[in-house]
């Protein structure tokens, strides 16, 4: 198939090309090259057309022939402050309003969206007495005293994390997670109104060769892994104990080339994951036995906006597409302490 790449020059978007070049598929590779991602002065890849989403005119002629789009542009990060909100907004969500009506336009109608577990806000959990619950949110107070677990809004007593699938209620909790939910509504209505069809891969912690260094806007194992190449101990906020999924950039890749290859109808969201989950703690102290750096430091500090766990069922993905991760956590974070990564921007 003749597939259009969006964020081909990217982290994500790079080994998805790889893997989906790798199952015979012809793609057509582009990326606005922002500087924020790439650096002010970083040249083009080769085989990548520069090509800003927002703009229709160009999108119009990268459309001619394409039978699938795989959207992987986006601007990511939790978002460092409020001041964010307007970024996200206009590289997220108006890139994929005019992405849609130009693939109306050019009678293109499959969509593979890269999108993520930031849109399910704190994720699932059940109070030993009263079930399933939504937690209360957790207030300065508390954090600034060290109770970091959530609380059953019924009977105040702790709450355990559940595995989040794709039916839970999607409560953004960031402007990028507020960003992400939007692109999929806009999917979400095109397809409805055009009878395409839309695969949404909400992905989780994704790391592995060629991540970005740290900027604000690096996943916590760069940071870890940047800090221990400094020769500095990695840095865990809270108590370490926030439970997570990382799953492996390969299988990521592996599970858009399913998508791009399955003949799916309507908008259809899987979880992209490992199954395994981790907790932060874990992830900082197996890259630091790994790299044979400091062991880490719990601080105590926290983000307000962050949310204590957020993990993931990979059932729906593996049952419908045929997708399982194949790279496990314990082995996967103990390659990635040693694995090649993507120079800052802006540093060559």
């Amino acid at each position: 198939m003749r597939v259009l790449l969006t964020g081909a020059a990217g982290f994500i978007g790079g080994h998805v090309w790889d893997a989906l070049a790798a199952g015979g598929h012809e793609v057509v590779a582009v990326d606005a090259m922002l500087p924020l991602a790439h650096g002010e002065q970083a040249p083009t890849p080769d085989g990548v057309r520069r090509l800003d989403v927002r703009d229709a005119g160009a999108l119009a002629a990268a459309l001619h022939g394409v039978d699938v789009v795989c959207h992987q542009a986006a601007m990511v990060g939790a978002g460092v402050d409020a001041a964010d909100a307007p970024m996200f907004a206009d590289h997220n969500d108006l890139g994929t309003a005019v992405l849609l009506a130009a693939m109306a336009r050019a009678g293109c109608v499959r969509l593979v969206l890269a999108s993520s577990m930031v849109v399910y806000g704190a994720g699932r959990y059940t109070c030993p007495v009263h079930g399933e619950v939504e937690p209360s949110p957790r207030t300065t107070a508390d954090l600034d005293d060290g109770r970091f677990d959530s609380a059953c809004p019924r009977c105040a007593e702790r709450v355990d994390w559940a595995l989040v699938d794709e039916a839970a209620p999607l409560r953004p909790r960031s402007t990028y997670a507020a960003s992400k939910l939007a692109q999929e509504h806009y999917a979400l209505a095109w397809s409805l109104a055009t009878t395409g069809a839309v695969t949404a891969l909400r992905y989780h912690n994704v790391y592995g060769e060629r991540m970005p260094r740290d900027t604000p806007y690096s996943g916590v194992a760069a940071l870890f892994r940047s800090a221990l190449e400094a020769g500095e101990a990695p840095r865990v906020f809270e108590d370490g104990h926030q439970a997570r999924d990382f799953v492996h950039v390969h299988d990521v890749a592996q599970a858009n080339r399913l998508a791009v290859e399955a003949a799916l109808a309507g908008f259809q969201p899987f979880n992209v994951c490992s199954g395994t989950p981790v907790t932060i703690g874990e992830v900082a102290a197996t890259l630091s036995r790994a790299h044979g750096g400091p062991a880490p430091v719990t601080t105590g500090q926290y983000r307000p906006g962050d949310v204590r766990h957020v993990v993931a069922s990979p059932e729906r993905a593996a049952r419908v597409l045929g997708f399982r991760a194949l790279v496990q956590p314990e082995p996967g974070i103990s390659a990635f302490a040693t694995a090649p990564l993507r120079p800052r921007p802006g540093s060559g």
